[in-house]
């Protein structure tokens, strides 16, 4: 198959800046990222080098404000950046979709001071920062953590473990939700916890079947102490801070999914065009046109999706439910883009040779994280249908 280059995204893009941008993005993509991802997944490599060069470009803060070092751009510009970046390497996509998440409690619900001690570092000084939510034992149940934050004096200490952490034990910083108070969602608070805190640590990570560039490990907080300044909102107002950012996060796993998918569509036609069989390419055959087909609709429906979302959340708009459809219906074009580019490129698929087999291994993971797909249904359907029990 030819190394040729798939045409650019057609995109809606509100500004002439915003257009600019995407071109830098697209340029650092194809130079940067895409060239080692197939070597650099399969080694297993973070490549950490690659953040301090987008934090350099401006492009690990884009949706916050620019006086803190944000770059003060609409949700639906800095989606399609993300969507970008993962089409030439999912693990990029995703790492700078989790550090914007565990940006967005400070960000959003800290205090001017915290604002301006912390977040210009945090956006746009060479820091990655990691989302600590899950647990052991509380996953989808997530109110039911159990990670203890005490206070003593000006301080607090914490003790627990956190799960499934992208960025565990590499991050700079975490936000981190702990229980304060009593059971349930009303007795948890969110902090800030430097990534060198005595007490803190990360396991080793997790041997995953995708996205094994992203480092995903449990992180131990063992008598770490941090002062009042790094509460975040307060004293139990952690949890509804969690889920306002999860809200924003699932957009950010939706337009992954779409780069993802897209960069597997590409793949497939690449090959189709160029294949022979039976004297003409295999993309004449209509059984493969019709793949084909479908394959690009569900991909614009994803993005169309996503982008309707982030459209209301830019205008202040309520957007939990169209967030959580956005994550379900992109997440799930991906693993079906994912599967049937394998199937297009036959055996070919099925070997390392073409990315095509890690593309639909990393597909898998984003139908389970920041909220399994499931659980986007049960969100849908209550925002739509009333709660259960009614």
């Amino acid at each position: 198959m030819s190394d040729r280059a798939p045409q650019p995204v057609e995109r809606q893009l509100p500004t002439e800046e915003a257009r600019d941008l995407l071109a830098l993005v697209r340029e650092i993509a194809q130079r940067e990222i895409a060239p080692k991802a197939a070597e650099e997944e399969e080694a297993g490599r973070f490549p950490r080098e690659v953040f301090t060069l987008l934090s350099e470009s401006g492009l690990l803060g884009l949706p916050y404000g620019a006086e803190y070092g944000g770059g003060d751009q609409p949700y639906e510009v800095y989606l399609q950046v993300l969507e970008e970046l993962a089409m030439a390497r999912l693990t990029v996509g995703i790492g700078v979709s989790v550090h914007t998440l565990a940006s967005y409690a400070l960000a959003t619900y800290g205090t001017k001071q915290q604002q301006i001690e912390y977040l210009p570092a945090m956006l746009g000084g060479g820091l990655l920062g990691a989302y600590c939510l899950s647990e052991p034992s509380s996953g989808s149940d997530a109110a039911s953590l159990r990670t203890k934050a005490v206070r003593e004096g000006e301080d607090w200490v914490l003790d627990g473990t956190k799960a499934w952490i992208t960025h565990g034990g590499i991050a700079d910083f975490y936000t981190v939700m702990a229980r304060t108070g009593e059971d349930g969602p009303r007795g948890i608070t969110a902090f800030l916890v430097p990534g060198d805190a005595p007490g803190l640590s990360g396991a080793v990570p997790e041997k995953k079947m995708g996205l094994k560039g992203s480092p995903t490990a449990q992180v131990h907080l063992d008598g770490v102490r941090i002062g009042d300044d790094r509460r975040i909102g307060e004293e139990g107002q952690g949890f509804p801070i969690a889920l306002s950012a999860l809200d924003s996060g699932r957009l950010g796993i939706a337009a992954c999914a779409i780069g993802l998918a897209q960069a597997a569509l590409d793949q497939a036609v690449a090959y189709a065009t160029e294949r022979r069989q039976f004297g003409r390419p295999v993309a004449d055959f209509q059984g493969l046109r019709f793949m084909i087909a479908d394959m690009a609709t569900q991909i614009e429906a994803g993005r169309a999706l996503y982008l309707a979302a982030a459209r209301l959340r830019d205008a202040g708009r309520p957007f939990a439910r169209q967030a959580a459809m956005a994550k379900l219906h992109c997440t799930d074009t991906a693993m079906k883009v994912t599967t049937d580019a394998v199937q297009i490129l036959g055996g070919y698929g099925y070997t390392a040779d073409f990315p095509a087999e890690r593309y639909m291994r990393e597909a898998k993971v984003l139908q389970i994280v920041e909220g399994t797909n499931q659980i986007q249904r049960m969100v849908i359907a209550r925002h739509v249908a009333g709660p259960e029990g009614r």
